[in-house]
């Protein structure tokens, strides 16, 4: 069996390393493992052929993907707001440099793409409502609340976690609460459901506190350039190239052993490398870096004339879960996945990337709202069964589209409900057959937009699994208890305080993870 490296090891309980000699294993090609990535070079000065990121897909990025083109239609599985409260994050982007213009930072580029006027988020149409014979938007200067349903999120806010423990949030409110106006606008922009954890919910409203009084207009968000895999991920991984980092593409890491009686001292990691069996083999002082689970593992992904593949929920466990379930064996330190991988039914929604070729539906959009592509944030069809929001990003929305190609993007928070113009199963409908809702919702004619559409919908069963409700320990701290080498980052793992679903939790933790290990 092929070694990346062997050497005599022995247990030490906390390990002097010289990041000259230490080798950096990081388990995941995500923004977690980019971001560690980054601060082993700047901060720890480990030399970057000695850090290994280990990746089971031909591609980096993790969920924070974006790929195809004007051909088949572009895809986005998610999307993601940036906000000046993300410390960790803007400072990550602080240090690496454009790919536009070298002379500037990330940071400065996205800082600068905001200062325009014309790409400033300023939404007139935050809510819409089914009329008669047009939508109609709402008006959201006033959230909706009666005072009972005001006292209630105070009370909520005052709770420990502790006394929450495995609540939901319908647990905390009466059932109006959720068809108010302050719901619609907060569940939607963060993707939060009544039956998901009260204490997630509870670290959102102190943690975006500051978005109150600009949930109806979303002027708080921060944009890139272009979607989020072309303005932060490509230039990371460009960076990182440069600077001369082992990428391991096709490198699935199938377990991880520990030295016996020390269960959080790795020794020895395990791998399929295009299908061929690998192991590293660990001195102490070397670190390894997993990124647990996967928010889009096992996402399924449609067409125009076909709808996403049915999620089987025996066939969904992944590489990320897998590795992640096989470590929770050997040690408690190390969490409980089942928590988040088993409950589907809670955690799945579907999003949907729409290519076009004629500006029409664009146009129609920016009439109705009054917002160019770009300035309208979240749009969210209240009286929708499946809860459809969409966005009109600013275009181009791939460094790649042509000039004569848009995109829009949307989700739907219910979609094993029956559409209200296509009674079907959102998860159960072609790419067509979404745009046929969506347009139903907006009144607007089926031709030409239909004849000039790529619609592709994804299906994701764990796209809100960090979201549910879970105990104390269900989630493991970011260098588990007694560990030396071993570190752990992603969306589930445990930093107080701190909401998961967001770009900064997987920066945080990675520098949190690199910062207790090389000190």
């Amino acid at each position: 069996m092929p070694h990346f490296f062997k050497k005599g090891r022995q247990a030490v309980e906390q390990p002097h390393r010289d990041p000259e000699e230490t080798q950096a294993y990081l388990v995941g090609g995500g923004i977690g493992s980019l971001a560690a990535a980054v601060h082993l070079i700047q901060d720890a000065k480990v030399p970057p052929k000695n850090i290994h990121i280990l990746e089971s897909l031909p591609v980096f990025g993790g969920s924070m993907d974006g790929s195809g083109n004007p051909k088949e239609g572009y895809v986005l599985r998610g999307g993601r707001m940036l906000n000046f409260s993300y410390l960790c994050t803007y400072e990550l982007l602080s240090r690496v440099p454009s790919l536009t213009d070298p002379e500037k930072t990330l940071l400065q580029e996205i800082k600068d793409f905001n200062a325009v006027p014309e790409n400033q988020t300023s939404s007139k149409a935050r809510l819409l409502a089914s009329g008669k014979d047009e939508v109609e938007i709402v008006d959201t200067r006033r959230m909706g609340l009666s005072p009972t349903e005001r006292l209630d999120m105070i009370k909520l806010t005052l709770e420990s976690e502790t006394s929450l423990g495995k609540k939901r949030i319908d647990e905390c409110f009466p059932k109006a609460f959720f068809t108010t106006k302050f719901w619609y606008m907060w569940a939607t922009m963060f993707a939060f459901q009544p039956w998901h954890s009260a204490v997630e919910f509870r670290r959102y409203l102190h943690r975006f506190l500051h978005e109150f009084p600009r949930i109806n207009t979303l002027a708080g968000v921060d944009r890139t350039p272009y979607n989020q895999y072309d303005s932060i991920i490509k230039p990371i991984i460009k960076y990182l190239d440069t600077q001369g980092v082992d990428f391991r593409f096709n490198t699935k890491v199938t377990d991880i052993d520990f030295i016996t009686g020390i269960p959080t001292t790795v020794d020895e990691i395990h791998m399929l490398s295009n299908g061929v069996p690998m192991t590293a083999q660990l001195d102490p002082a070397d670190i390894v870096i997993v990124t647990l689970g996967s928010m889009t593992s096992n996402a399924s992904i449609g067409t125009n004339t076909e709808a996403p593949d049915p999620i089987l929920e025996e066939e969904l466990q992944d590489g990320s879960w897998d590795l992640w379930t096989k470590l929770a064996a050997k040690s408690p330190s190390l969490g409980n996945p089942s928590v988040f991988s088993t409950r589907i039914n809670e955690s799945l929604w579907e999003s949907f990337t729409i290519t076009l070729s004629n500006p029409e539906l664009l146009t129609r959009i920016s009439g109705l709202t009054h917002n160019e592509p770009g300035t309208g944030a979240l749009m969210t069809f209240k009286d929708s069964n499946w809860l459809l929001s969409i966005v009109v990003p600013h275009q181009p929305h791939f460094a790649d589209q042509p000039v004569d190609t848009f995109v829009l993007w949307g989700y739907g928070l219910f979609p094993t409900a029956l559409g209200n113009y296509v009674p079907k199963k959102m998860s159960d409908c072609t790419g067509q057959e979404l745009l046929t809702e969506l347009l139903g919702h907006l009144h607007f004619p089926l031709h030409p937009i239909l004849e000039h559409a790529i619609v592709r919908p994804c299906v994701m069963p764990y796209i809100t699994s960090q979201f549910l409700t879970r105990e104390k320990g269900d989630r493991p701290k970011v260098v588990p208890e007694g560990s030396t080498n071993l570190g752990l980052v992603g969306q589930f793992v445990e930093i107080e305080e701190d909401t998961v679903f967001t770009v900064e939790y997987s920066v945080r933790g990675a520098q949190m993870a690199m910062a207790k290990m090389m000190t």
